[in-house]
């Protein structure tokens, strides 16, 4: 990738930020919390891309920014609980997870396939400012490579992405310096996921009542910092398979099938020219389209364990696994 372009915190960077954002590119940028490296959500190959920069070993679901509570409500749906946080702390360093709405846009990769989407309006004027502008969700984990230090400046996020991302846009140094604060709204008392910018007594304090912090008891992750979650189809699923069964679905990768693949019920591929960043915006919608078939058995075929091979394959494994 050429250089990565540092952009002023003026009307023309975040023009051009907007620019790349919405041309599939990858632009980071400062939230009061810390950098996040933006791609728009609603673009599976652009979140995509955020793997591929941050070599991030699997697909975790993503905090998607928006510029307001009216762009929020037409991304999730906001229960009596969810709202009262909302109006409370935002824009401000919360998270809230919450279901999917119907009008919701926002892409399977970014949601790691859940039925959840997790929500926040950031405070910082310049992160408002470009999303805005954007006019679609942005999808923004920390700007810094899988298992570094998390950014709170630009030169941070320079140090780790320079070449691997579109710009960075240089708001200055980020004020909290910690992550933001996770809650789940989705039915039955709210959760906290992950403790962050606004204090756990702050929101106790709102609500009258004491944040549960159980773990989800089905072991998917609804957040970013938790452990990774999975979409488990409903069909068994079969790894690195050699010859497709006579009524299985298949799940194929580049210009060599398996054997037997006339025989499937149906089959996608993840990207006929084996492009890893095409399979893994294809890997979840592929995975529901397969399932809804009916088949009983998902085929897939082998995929490279390089780059984000590796995520696509360590989703794959999960879904696989016995349950």
């Amino acid at each position: 990738m050429a250089q990565t372009e540092r952009l002023a915190a003026d009307a023309a960077g975040v023009e051009r930020a907007t620019e790349i954002l919405r041309s599939g590119g990858l632009v980071a940028f400062p939230t009061e919390t810390v950098y996040g490296l933006g791609a728009d959500a609603t673009n599976a190959e652009a979140v995509a891309g955020i793997y591929a920069a941050k070599e991030r070993p699997s697909f975790n679901p993503l905090i998607a920014h928006v510029d307001s509570l009216d762009a929020a409500l037409a991304q999730g749906e906001f229960d009596d609980t969810a709202m009262r946080l909302a109006k409370a702390f935002w824009p401000g360093p919360l998270t809230l997870v919450v279901p999917v709405a119907k009008t919701g846009t926002i892409s399977d990769l970014a949601r790691a396939g859940l039925d959840s989407v997790g929500l926040r309006v950031p405070a910082h004027l310049l992160a408002h400012a470009l999303l805005a502008h954007v006019g679609r969700p942005v999808a923004a984990p920390s700007a810094n490579r899988s298992g570094r230090i998390s950014p709170t400046e630009a030169d941070h996020v320079l140090g780790d992405l320079e070449g691997r991302i579109g710009a960075v846009l240089d708001g200055g140094p980020a004020l909290v310096g910690v992550e933001s604060t996770i809650i789940a709204c989705l039915g039955g008392p709210p959760r906290l996921l992950r403790p962050g910018g606004v204090p756990r007594e702050a929101i106790d304090a709102m609500l009258g009542q004491a944040l549960d912090s159980v773990a989800d008891e089905t072991g998917n992750p609804l957040a970013p910092g938790m452990l990774e979650s999975h979409y488990a189809p409903r069909a068994r699923v079969r790894l690195g398979v050699s010859e497709i069964a006579s009524g299985e679905a298949a799940l194929l990768f580049g210009q060599d099938a398996p054997r037997g693949v006339e025989a499937a019920r149906v089959a996608l591929n993840l990207s006929e020219s084996g492009d890893l960043v095409e399979a893994a915006a294809r890997l979840f919608s592929y995975l529901r389209q397969l399932d809804a078939s009916g088949a009983d058995a998902i085929a897939v075929g082998p995929i490279p364990n390089a780059g984000l091979g590796e995520a696509i394959n360590d989703r794959l494994t999960r879904a696989a696994a016995d349950r």
